[in-house]
C-alpha cells in the first residue's frame, strides 16, 4: 500500500494580487497543502480562493490574519501583506510557532530583520524571504557557468527591471518610501538581489540617485554598487519605463546576459553568452514555474529540517544595501555601508 507524501500545511495571510501565482503554486507543489487563507477585508478571503483555484475543496477562510494564527493546523504561513506590515506579521507568525515565508521585502529596516533572526532562533523556525526568482534553474545554469570559469573573473554586473505602472497597480505609490511604497521596495529590491548573487561578498559603497513624486514614492532610480578592487554592480529600476527584467554579467574572458529574469507561465528562458576564445552560445532551457519551485524547496526545507537557499544573513545584507542606495538617492553622495545599522 503507497504511502501518502507527507505535506507542509499553508495557510496565507492576506488576498494580495501576488496570489494569482502564489496561490496555485502552493496548491501545485507536491509537498505542499493549501489549509487557509485570511483578510482583514470582508469576504476577500473567499473571492481569492474562488478567482485563482476555483473549484479546489477544503481550505478554510478566516476576516481576521489573527484567527489564522491561532489555527493549530496550519504550520506555515505565507505573508503577502503591506511592505510595512511585512515585518510586524512576520514576528507575530513566528511567536505562534509557525515557519515563514515573507513576500520580498522581510522588513524595511536592518534591525527589523535582526529581531525576526533572533526570535526564529528562539522558536526555532524557519523564516525566508521570498524572492521566487532565485529557484527557477535558469540561474542554476548561470552560476555553473560562472564557475567553470568560462568567463574568468566576474568585474561587472548589470541589471535592469522596469515596467509601465497600470492603473490598477497605482496604489503601490500612495506611500512614500518609509513606509514601503515606490519602486525601490517593489522591483529595486529584485534588482540589487541579483546582483549581489555574482560577487562573493557584500557591497562596500553605493551611489544613487532616484525620481521621487508628491507622495514621498520613488519611481525610477539608477546606481552603481562597489565591491571593491574595480567590481561593480549597475542598476536600473522603474515604473515608467517599458518591461525589462534581465540582467548581464562580464569577467575578464567572456560575459553572459539572462534575458527574462521574471518568468511568466509559457516563457521560454533565455541566456546567452560569449568568450573571448571566440565560443558563443544561446541557450533555451525548459519552462519551470519558479513559484512553485519556491514552495515546493520551502516546504522540503521545513519538512526536512534543512537550511533554506536564501538566508536570514542574505536578507539582511539586502536590506542593508537598500537602505544604503535609499540614503544615496536622498543625498546626493556616495554612502558607505559601514555607516548601516546592523549586526555589531
Amino acid at each position: 500500500m503507497n504511502k501518502q507524501p507527507v505535506k507542509l500545511r499553508w495557510g496565507i495571510l492576506g488576498a494580495a494580487r501576488i496570489n494569482e501565482r502564489m496561490l496555485p503554486a502552493i496548491i501545485e507543489a507536491p509537498n505542499a497543502e493549501l489549509a487557509a487563507i485570511a483578510s482583514r477585508r470582508a469576504g476577500a478571503a473567499a473571492d481569492t480562493l474562488a478567482r485563482y483555484a476555483p473549484g479546489h475543496q477544503g481550505v478554510k477562510t478566516y476576516g481576521s490574519p489573527d484567527d489564522l494564527l491561532n489555527d493549530a493546523d496550519i504550520q506555515a504561513v505565507y505573508i503577502p501583506l503591506a511592505n510595512h506590515e511585512h515585518a510586524e506579521w512576520t514576528l507575530r507568525a513566528i511567536a505562534h510557532g509557525k515557519h515563514v515565508l515573507c513576500e520580498k521585502p522581510m522588513a524595511l529596516a536592518v534591525d527589523d530583520i535582526l529581531a525576526i533572526q533572533t526570535a526564529a532562533r528562539r522558536y526555532k523556525v524557519t523564516v525566508m524571504e521570498g524572492f521566487m526568482y532565485r529557484f527557477h534553474p535558469q540561474h542554476a545554469r548561470v552560476l555553473e557557468l560562472i564557475q567553470s570559469g568560462l568567463f574568468g573573473e566576474i568585474r561587472s554586473v548589470r541589471s535592469n527591471f522596469s515596467f509601465m505602472m497600470r492603473p490598477e497597480r497605482m496604489y503601490r505609490l500612495e506611500e512614500p518610501i518609509s513606509r514601503g511604497g515606490g519602486a525601490m521596495w517593489d522591483i529595486g529590491c529584485y534588482a540589487i538581489h541579483t546582483l549581489r548573487m555574482f560577487f562573493q561578498q557584500d557591497p562596500i559603497a553605493v551611489t544613487a540617485m532616484s525620481q521621487t513624486i508628491a507622495s514621498g514614492a520613488d519611481i525610477a532610480a539608477s546606481g552603481v554598487l562597489d565591491f571593491g578592487e574595480g567590481k561593480y554592480a549597475h542598476f536600473d529600476f522603474s515604473f515608467a519605463y517599458a518591461r525589462r527584467c534581465e540582467y548581464e554579467i562580464i569577467g575578464t574572458k567572456g560575459g553572459l546576459k539572462c534575458h527574462v529574469v521574471w518568468q511568466l507561465p509559457g516563457d521560454v528562458p533565455v541566456l546567452t553568452w560569449w568568450a573571448d576564445d571566440g565560443r558563443q552560445a544561446e541557450e533555451r532551457l525548459p519552462t519551470a514555474n519558479h513559484f512553485c519551485l519556491e514552495v515546493e524547496h520551502f516546504s522540503q526545507c521545513v519538512l526536512s529540517g534543512t537550511a533554506p537557499a536564501l538566508s536570514l544573513d542574505d536578507a539582511e545584507s539586502n536590506c542593508k544595501t537598500i537602505v544604503a542606495t535609499l540614503q544615496s538617492a536622498e543625498t546626493g553622495r556616495v554612502v558607505s555601508l559601514d555607516g548601516i545599522a546592523g549586526r555589531e
